[in-house]
């Protein structure tokens, strides 16, 4: 089989491909929606995740962030969300997989969370630098 005859290959059907074009997408949005509920009903990061997004956009409101910050801010926060929904993700399959402690898993769970805890540590110090010079200014320092 040439390399063009696989390109021509149909994908394998998924239980996503059924419906039309419009019903797949609502499909599609509604799980993510789904997923966004799971997350903030049983993921207690979330809530952190949540509660510190409502803070900084009340702060980033009194503050009057520019557009710039307000560029920075938004795509913190929905970074972050996305960064912990992946880990929920991975940690999900690898518990279908395995409940038992294993190595490998570890370092999977591990690292898959360590990327929302690096991501939290940048939107932190960027926090910093946007917000602490607005409040000092405010205390008229």
């Amino acid at each position: 089989m040439g390399l063009l005859d696989r390109f021509r290959k149909k994908s394998p059907k998924r239980n996503k491909d059924t419906g039309t074009a419009m019903e797949r997408y609502e499909k599609s949005f509604f799980h993510a929606i789904d997923g966004i509920v799971y997350g903030i009903r049983f993921e207690h990061n979330m809530i952190i995740i949540l509660v510190a997004a409502i803070l900084v956009i009340v702060f980033g409101i009194f503050y009057k962030l520019s557009g710039p910050e307000w560029l920075f801010v938004i795509t913190m926060i929905g970074t972050i969300s996305a960064s912990e929904m992946i880990n929920t993700a991975v940690e999900a399959a690898i518990d279908l997989y395995t409940t038992e402690t294993h190595p490998l898993a570890k370092i999977a769970k591990d690292t898959a969370s360590s990327a929302t805890l690096l991501l939290c540590i940048t939107a932190f110090i960027g926090g910093v630098m946007i917000f602490l010079p607005k409040a000092i200014m405010m205390m008229g320092g």
